[in-house]
């Protein structure tokens, strides 16, 4: 009797898994939806646009500062040649400048990234804490909130570079002198 017992409970235990990963399912696919809802609220296809096409503004100038701060700190080159390396960056920056277009422009990599974001939210919040974000997002500050992130992304980023760049521009210099003198020694 204890063992047809025991078969019955495990019996019914395995029963109740399909249910288990039904009802998980239908959670996921709450938040899933949840989470989707918010980014309507959010405007994020509007504001990915909108922070790319900023991204994709400032890209050159980034890659021109960059490029002429590694440029200067190669102290193998002399400066005519130095002079030379930066108008061949210069003649090649149209065509990066197009293939950064080709990427940003892409709207499917906005879907991919919207995809991969929906259980980025989803593992992070809970459903009722995804409806009250799409409330933020749905009201005046939550709309004012949003369009400005593209600005203040593309602020931020100038900020971040002119603020690392000399950082940067240092090391690399301070590390092209060291494999310099390491290679001399040889």
């Amino acid at each position: 009797m204890k063992k047809f017992v025991l078969a019955l409970s495990a019996a019914a235990t395995f029963a109740a898994f399909p249910s288990f990963a039904l009802a998980a399912q239908g959670a996921e696919q709450q938040t899933t939806v949840a989470v989707k809802a918010m980014f309507d609220a959010m405007q994020i296809r509007k504001n990915m646009v909108a922070m790319y096409s900023e991204m994709q503004k400032a890209m050159p100038g980034m890659m021109r500062q960059q490029v002429a701060s590694m440029i200067q700190a190669d102290t193998s080159m002399n400066d005519e040649q130095k002079k030379e390396a930066l108008a061949k960056f210069e003649e090649k920056l149209p065509g990066l400048s197009q293939s950064i277009a080709a990427i940003f422009n892409d709207e499917t990599m906005i879907d991919d990234m919207i995809n991969e974001m929906v259980p980025l939210y989803a593992n992070n919040y809970t459903v009722a804490e995804i409806k009250q974000l799409t409330a933020f997002y749905q009201s005046p500050v939550g709309r004012k909130m949003m369009t400005l992130t593209p600005k203040l992304a593309a602020e931020g980023m100038a900020i971040g570079q002119r603020v690392m760049n000399p950082r940067l521009g240092k090391l690399m210099q301070d590390s092209m002198q060291q494999m310099q003198q390491e290679v001399k020694k040889q």
